[in-house]
Formats: C-alpha cells, sequence, structure tokens
C-alpha cells in the first residue's frame, strides 16, 4: 500500500536521512564504497569478508540504503518521492546487480531485497538505475 502523494513527514524523514549521510564515520564510508568498483564475482565476494578493508564501509553503506529503501517498500514514505531524494543507494544496488543471483545464492538469500524493490516498483528507482547501469558499464570499459 503505497501513499499517493509525498507531505511533509516525507520530506522530514528524507532531511534526516541526509542529515545521517554527512555524519563523519558514514561520509568516509560511503566514499570508499562509491570508489570501489567490482569486476568480477571474486572482486564482489571478498569485499563481504570480514577481512577486507572495505568489508567495515560495505556493512555500513549497505545496510544503510537497505534500510533507507525498505521505507519505501513498506509504504512509510511516498516511493518515488522518496527515491528520487535518495538514488545513491542504486549506484551501490547497479555495482552489485551483475552478481545478485549468486550472492543470494551462496551468501544472503535477502541481500538488496529493498534496494531491488525501488529499482522495479518506483518510476524514479526504475530511472536512476537505469542511468547507474550505463554509468558502471562506462567505468568498467574505462578500466579496461
Amino acid at each position: 500500500m503505497s501513499k499517493e502523494m509525498p507531505d511533509h513527514r516525507d520530506a522530514e524523514l528524507v532531511i534526516k536521512l541526509y542529515d545521517l549521510r554527512r555524519e563523519p564515520v558514514m561520509r568516509q564510508a560511503r566514499a570508499a564504497i562509491n570508489g570501489w568498483l567490482p569486476r568480477n564475482w571474486d572482486e564482489m565476494a571478498a569485499i563481504m569478508q570480514p577481512t577486507h578493508p572495505l568489508n567495515a564501509s560495505w556493512r555500513q553503506v549497505s545496510s544503510y540504503w537497505e534500510m533507507v529503501y525498505s521505507m519505501g517498500r513498506h509504504g512509510i514514505v511516498h516511493p518515488d518521492f522518496f527515491v528520487e531524494n535518495n538514488a545513491e543507494g542504486l549506484l551501490l544496488f547497479a555495482k552489485v546487480a551483475p552478481y545478485l543471483e549468486r550472492m543470494r545464492k551462496e551468501m544472503s538469500p535477502t541481500a538488496f531485497q529493498s534496494a531491488e524493490w525501488a529499482t522495479r516498483e518506483s518510476a524514479s528507482g526504475k530511472l536512476r538505475f537505469a542511468l547507474f547501469q550505463k554509468r558502471i558499464e562506462q567505468m568498467l570499459k574505462a578500466q579496461g
């Protein structure tokens, strides 16, 4: 059951989540994960290991965005308004998407279910995800 129109409570939540993203440890974790680009399954699986140098950042950022998108998935906020203002997590999902089936099979059956929902059920999410997928493809091609 989705809200028909965003209201001031939706706006307050978006602003609060923006403030949380500015917290110093979260900002550092986001910078690390936004700069990370897996080129294959081994690199994807490696970051999920506790010994990987980016694992703490991975856990913080991926769980943050799953929490964020679950609010839209469960009808707490207007989904399109919410995703439109919180699309950064879909960049991470675009990096993970090529490995999602294997990740769910081998590591976590519920991985990224809320981000995936945002890309399927939100018009803003569909658009942003497609744009991020193109960006990821270009970045991978540039790496050779």
